[in-house]
Formats: C-alpha cells, sequence, structure tokens
C-alpha cells in the first residue's frame, strides 16, 4: 500500500522554474514506478514524465521534453519532478502516481495510486 502527498506547486512567471516533490508512505515504495502526469481545464489528464522503480530510466511527453526532469530518491521515499523554462501552456493541475511492478508506463489506467495534486500556474 502506498499514499502519496505532493507539494511544491505555486505561481511563477513564464520562463522561471518549480520543482514539485512527491512523498510516499510504505515499506515498499522501491517497488514502484512513478509517474506523472497534469489536466488542464476542459482537458483530459495526459502524461508527462515517468521513472522506472529502479530510478535508471525515464521517459518524457514530446511537450516536456527537455525541460521537466523526473528523478527519484529511494532512501527518502520521495519523487521530484523539476520543471525549467516554464510556459503559460504548462499550467495544470499535476498528479504523482504508482505502478506496482517493474515497467514504467504512460498510460494513467496502468497506476495504482495516485496523489490529490498539486496547482501550478505559469504567468505571461
Amino acid at each position: 500500500q502506498v499514499q502519496l502527498v505532493e507539494s511544491g506547486g505555486g505561481l511563477v512567471q513564464a520562463g522561471g522554474s518549480l520543482t514539485l516533490s512527491c512523498a510516499a508512505s510504505g515499506r515498499t515504495f522501491s517497488s514502484y514506478a512513478f509517474g506523472w502526469f497534469r489536466q488542464g481545464p476542459g482537458k483530459e489528464r495526459e502524461f508527462v514524465a515517468t521513472i522506472t522503480r529502479s530510478g535508471l530510466n525515464a521517459f518524457y511527453a514530446d511537450s516536456v521534453k527537455g525541460r521537466f526532469t523526473v528523478s527519484r530518491d529511494n532512501a527518502k521515499n520521495t519523487v521530484h519532478l523539476q520543471m525549467i523554462s516554464l510556459k503559460p501552456e504548462d499550467t495544470a493541475v499535476y498528479y504523482c502516481a504508482a505502478r506496482s511492478g517493474l515497467a514504467a508506463s504512460p498510460t494513467p489506467a496502468e497506476y495504482d495510486y495516485w496523489g490529490q495534486g498539486t496547482q501550478v500556474t505559469v504567468s505571461s
């Protein structure tokens, strides 16, 4: 069982940086792959980034590739999403999710646990 608590959202101007954190509870943190998703008003939830349970591989949506970096610290049971060069179109609620098993995935339905979400607003 894993519970996720997100933090780090807020208001930032275009071109700025922000780092989101996801704190996970549970004794088997290292057994889960993690993903970040986002959902803007009137839009479906979309894939942002994912990282394997080993932390050795990460994958990104084309829209954020080169600007966002996902990382994990298994010793501290945390996952991070570092965002730079933020754009107004990055404005959304960002969700952390965990998936049991080996592989990471860009598909929301394949994740077992979700955080409550944190709002990121990028002003123009």
